[in-house]
Order: structure tokens, then C-alpha cells, then sequence
């Protein structure tokens, strides 16, 4: 008998991968963590019965959600990855040869240690890069407690459940502008404009109410929910799609962005439009 994993995406939508191997599952302090290995996308992590990252197309999202804001800001130097226990968006950090100092703060410690031993390629930058702090405590109370410390902050969050919830709420983004420079640049993942519209909603609404400048942008995650993928960015003084992307791309090693892609992820479906505009009301 073939066994799957099987994703609730919403009330009417499922999605089944087929595994052939259960390599890890346990229930944390916070949340339910399975690692599966499947033939389609390698070994695949999920949270609470949510898939999150697996080795076929995690470069997707942990690119869109890292590049886009350090190239939006002209000069990052210190950045703060909020969740993201995997490592990915910080590898992706760590790649910018400008940036001097990353805090990763996770609350849930066994997501970084699991990650670590099965995901070491996406978890690479969190052992032995002197760039790279990691703590492991809670990204909402990390940024009350702090004021004007990061250029960049990327909020890699889980879906607005359990431990996720307060990363959606328009108290935090107003914490995380207070924990930003004075020219600082945010991102938050915000699902899929097709099944999880009132989440950019709250959160596209919610960014928009303490920074002046709010867009939304898209990028193509086969494993999750329509595969449609959104990330809202947050900044107070620059544009993204203004930025000189072509002048500071070099050499940087990506699979999926590139400083044309940049501009076009901004460039939205009309009903993906209409979306951010009754958010921005």
C-alpha cells in the first residue's frame, strides 16, 4: 500500500505527495514536525501538517525572500531573519558580501536542530559562519526590545497559526519599523493570492499602516498552495522597483532570481492588484 502525505490547504484543496520513508517526526514545545522523504521534491519538512521546505524547490522562496529587500536597501549591514529555522534565508543572506552581522531568532529549537542533520545544504550558514548568530528565542519580543539595530528584517514565518499568529498582526510590523534604520527595509511571506487573499489582506493592510512605502511581489513555489507565491515588502524610504539591482548583482550564485526577475515580480495580475488596494483602504 503506497503511503502519502497529505496537506489540509484549505476546507476544499488538498495536496498528497507520495513518501516512502517517515525520517523524523515529533511534537515539539510548539508545533508537530515531520520529515518525510518523497521521490517527487527529496526530503520534504512540514509543521502542524503544513509543508515548508524540501530540497527540490526551496531555493524558490528562500531567494525571492532574501534578495529582493537586500537589493532594494543600498547598503545592508545588519539584518534580523525572524523564524526560518531551516537556514535557508539566511544562507541566502550570507551571500551578500556587504552584510557584516545576521541574527536568526527562532522560537522553536528543534526545527534548527532537525534541519541541520537532514537539510545540511539548506541549513549550511547556521554552523561556522562568523556572520551569523542564531537565537533561539521569540521573533515578537525580539523586536519590542529593540530600536533602530537592523538595516533588513525578513519575517520567514509559518502560516498564521499557532506560533505564527502574532508575525500577521499590525502591532508587530509597527515594532519591527521602530527595530529597523531610519532607511530600513522589511519582508513578510503573505501566501497565496488564491486561496489565502484575506491573509495579504491583514498583513499587506497592516505593513501599509506604518510604512510608506508597501508592495506586493510574487514568485512561482510548486509545493505550495496554487504554487502562486506572495511576499509583501515594507520600507521607509527606498522603492523597489527602483533599485539599481543590475549595478550590484556581480556574481551572486542563484538558481531563480536575477535582477530582471526583481523587477517583474512587482509587476502584478490584475486581481492580485485589486487585492493590495482594498488592503491599502
Amino acid at each position: 500500500m503506497e503511503l502519502y502525505f497529505t496537506e489540509q490547504q484549505t476546507d476544499n484543496q488538498r495536496l498528497s505527495v507520495r513518501v516512502t520513508k517517515t525520517l523524523h517526526h515529533e511534537q515539539t514545545q510548539f508545533q508537530e514536525l515531520t520529515i518525510v522523504e518523497t521521490p517527487q521534491w527529496g526530503k520534504l519538512l512540514a509543521l502542524d501538517g503544513f509543508l515548508q521546505t524540501n530540497d527540490v524547490d526551496e531555493w524558490v522562496y528562500h531567494e525571492m525572500g532574501a534578495h529582493v529587500p537586500l537589493f532594494t536597501h543600498p547598503n545592508p549591514k545588519r539584518v534580523l531573519v525572524i523564524g526560518g529555522g531551516d537556514g535557508g534565508m539566511v544562507r541566502e543572506v550570507a551571500k551578500h558580501p556587504g552584510v557584516e552581522h545576521i541574527d536568526l531568532v527562532e522560537i522553536d529549537g528543534r526545527v534548527i536542530e532537525t534541519c541541520k542533520q537532514y537539510f545540511p545544504q539548506i541549513s549550511v550558514a547556521l554552523t561556522g559562519n562568523p556572520k551569523v548568530h542564531v537565537h533561539v528565542e521569540d521573533g515578537i519580543k525580539w523586536v519590542m526590545d529593540r530600536e533602530a539595530e537592523y538595516d533588513v528584517i525578513i519575517i520567514d514565518s509559518s502560516e498564521p497559526v499557532g506560533p505564527g499568529e502574532g508575525l500577521f498582526t499590525a502591532e508587530f510590523y509597527a515594532n519591527v519599523y521602530k527595530c529597523l534604520t531610519g532607511d530600513g527595509v522589511m519582508v513578510a511571506q503573505t501566501e497565496s493570492p488564491w486561496t489565502n487573499a484575506h491573509v495579504i489582506k491583514r498583513a499587506f493592510g497592516g505593513i501599509s499602516k506604518s510604512f510608506p512605502i508597501t508592495r506586493l511581489y510574487t514568485c512561482a513555489v510548486p509545493t505550495y498552495p496554487t504554487g502562486l507565491w506572495s511576499f509583501t515588502l515594507g520600507s521607509k524610504v527606498h522603492d523597489p522597483v527602483d533599485a539599481d539591482v543590475h549595478a550590484r548583482f556581480g556574481d551572486l550564485p542563484t538558481k531563480y532570481y536575477t535582477p530582471n526577475l526583481h523587477l517583474a515580480a512587482f509587476q502584478l495580475p490584475r486581481f492580485v492588484q485589486q487585492i493590495t488596494e482594498e488592503a491599502a483602504k
